[in-house]
C-alpha cells in the first residue's frame, strides 16, 4: 500500500506546480475506487473458478468467507490473500494517471478506473495469477494452459499499464504546447522520495509474491535489488553519454525501470539473470522515452516507456535467463538449456496482454470522452487544474514580507475578503 502514496509523490513532483494536487489525487482515489470494486466482486472474478480460462465467478463476492485457507501448505487465509492482491490492482490503476497528467478531469478519471478495473485488470489478473487448485479448481489460460512465467505482474501490472496508458494518451491528446514548451518537473526532491518509497515497497511486491518466507522469496528479494541497481548505473551511463550529465530524474526513472523489468522474473532467475535484465532495462527504457518525441504521442510521465517497455523486457528475457535451479515451479530459458520453447510462450503472453489492454482501454476512454467528457478546458489547462478541479493549490506563493503581512491585516480589519 505504501507504493501508492509513493507513486503520488513520484508523479506529483514530475508535473508542474499548478497541477500537482490533481496528479496526486489521481493516485489516492485509486485506493478508494479499486478497493471497493475489489471487495465487492473484483477479487472473486479474478480468482474465482474459471470459465474457459477467461474469467472467474462471483463465489467470493464481498469477501465474506473468513474460514477458507488457500494455497495448500502455505495456509494463507483467503481474506489476507485478497488484500495482498488488491494492492497490485491499486498501484496498476494509479500508474495510468501518469499518461494523462496536466489535462484529465478528476471524476471522469475515477469512473474510468472503476470500469477499467472490472474490464481490463480483473481479466488479465485471472489469466496470469489464477493458478489451478490455488483459490479455485480452475484458473486462467495464460498461467495454466499456455504456461507463461510471470512471477509478480509483468503482464497484468506492467504491460497492462503501459498499453492502457498509451490508449489514454491517444484518446485525450497532447498537452497544449507539448513538445515545443518545456514542461519540467517542479519538485525533484519529491520525485526522489517517491522513487525511494516505490523501491522499498517493491520488495514486498516481488518477494511477497512467493506467498511464503522461504528460499524463493529470498531469491526474489536479491534479484529485485540487483536489477534495479544495475538499471540505475546503465541508465545514468547512457544519459551521460547522450546528454552530457547524469540527472536525478534519470536516476529515479532508472530505478523504476529496473524494478519493472525484474517484476515478472524475480522468482525465476538467478543473480546474473537479474543483472542482465537490469542493465538492459536501464538502456532500453531510456531509449523508449526518447522515441516518444519522434512518434508524437504525449505520454506525460513515460508510463509506456518505463512500465510497458520494461515489462516486455522482463517477460521476454525470461525466455533466455529463467532457470529452474532457483524455483522448480519455473522453467529453463535458452541460456540454461531450455531451447526456444519458453521464449515462445512469453511472447504469446506479451502480445495478448498488449492487445487486450490497449483495445479495451481505448474503447472505455472513448466512451467516457463521448458521454461526460474526459479532458479539462483549455483555460483550465493553462491556469492549472488544481484550483478548477479541487479548489486548492499545493503551495501558497503569497510573499512573506512585513509589508505584505501589514496589508493583509488591514484588509481583515476592514472586513473585506482577503
Amino acid at each position: 500500500m505504501l507504493m501508492t502514496p509513493g507513486l503520488a509523490l513520484f508523479y506529483g513532483g514530475m508535473v508542474r506546480a499548478k497541477s500537482v494536487l490533481n496528479m496526486m489525487m489521481m493516485s489516492v482515489v485509486c485506493l478508494g475506487v479499486v478497493g471497493l470494486v475489489w471487495v465487492l466482486g473484483g477479487f472473486s472474478l479474478a480468482f474465482g473458478d474459471s470459465t474457459a480460462g477467461l474469467i472467474g465467478n462471483l463465489d467470493h463476492a464481498g469477501l465474506r468467507d473468513v474460514t477458507t485457507v488457500v494455497g495448500g501448505d502455505t495456509g494463507i487465509p483467503l481474506q489476507v490473500f485478497a488484500m495482498f492482491q488488491l494492492m497490485f490492482a491499486v498501484i496498476t490503476a494509479a500508474l495510468l494517471s501518469g499518461a494523462v497528467a496536466d489535462r484529465a478531469r478528476f471524476w471522469p478519471f475515477a469512473l474510468f478506473i472503476a470500469l477499467w478495473t472490472v474490464f481490463v485488470y480483473v481479466p488479465l489478473a485471472h489469466w496470469i495469477f489464477a493458478f489451478d487448485g490455488y483459490v479455485a479448481d480452475a484458473g486462467g489460460w495464460m498461467a495454466n494452459t499456455l504456461g507463461a512465467l510471470d512471477f509478480a505482474g509483468g503482464t497484468a501490472v506492467e504491460i497492462n499499464s503501459g498499453a492502457s496508458a498509451l490508449a489514454l494518451a491517444i484518446v485525450l491528446g497532447r498537452r497544449r504546447g507539448w513538445p515545443q514548451q518545456p514542461m519540467r518537473p517542479h519538485n525533484l526532491p519529491s520525485v526522489l522520495l517517491g522513487a525511494g518509497l516505490l523501491w522499498f515497497g517493491w520488495f514486498g511486491f516481488n518477494a511477497g509474491s512467493a506467498l511464503a518466507a522461504g528460499a524463493v522469496a529470498g531469491n526474489a528479494f536479491v534479484t529485485t535489488l540487483t536489477a534495479s541497481a544495475a538499471a540505475v548505473l546503465s541508465w545514468l551511463a547512457l544519459e551521460h553519454r547522450l546528454d552530457g550529465r547524469p540527472t536525478s530524474l534519470g536516476a529515479a526513472s532508472a530505478a523504476i525501470a529496473g524494478l519493472v523489468g525484474i517484476t515478472p522474473a524475480c522468482g525465476y532467475v538467478d543473480t546474473f539473470g537479474a543483472l542482465a535484465i537490469g542493465l538492459l532495462a536501464g538502456v532500453v527504457c531510456q531509449l523508449a522515452i526518447r522515441l516518444k518525441y519522434r512518434l508524437g504521442y504525449d505520454d506525460s510521465l513515460d508510463v509506456v516507456a518505463i512500465h510497458g517497455v520494461g515489462g516486455i523486457v522482463g517477460m521476454l528475457m525470461l525466455g533466455f535467463v529463467a532457470t529452474s535451479a532457483v524455483n522448480d515451479a519455473g522453467a529453463d530459458g535458452l541460456f540454461y538449456g531450455g531451447g526456444f520453447a519458453q521464449l515462445g510462450k512469453q511472447a504469446v503472453a506479451v502480445l495478448a496482454a498488449m492487445a487486450f489492454a490497449f483495445t479495451v482501454s481505448y474503447l472505455l476512454a472513448r466512451l467516457i470522452r463521448a458521454t461526460i467528457g474526459f479532458r479539462v478546458d483549455a483555460e483550465v489547462e493553462a491556469e492549472g487544474i488544481d484550483e478548477a478541479e479541487h479548489a486548492e493549490s499545493a503551495y501558497d506563493f503569497m510573499p512573506l514580507s512585513t509589508t505584505a503581512r501589514l496589508h493583509e491585516g488591514a484588509r481583515l480589519n476592514e472586513g473585506t475578503t482577503p
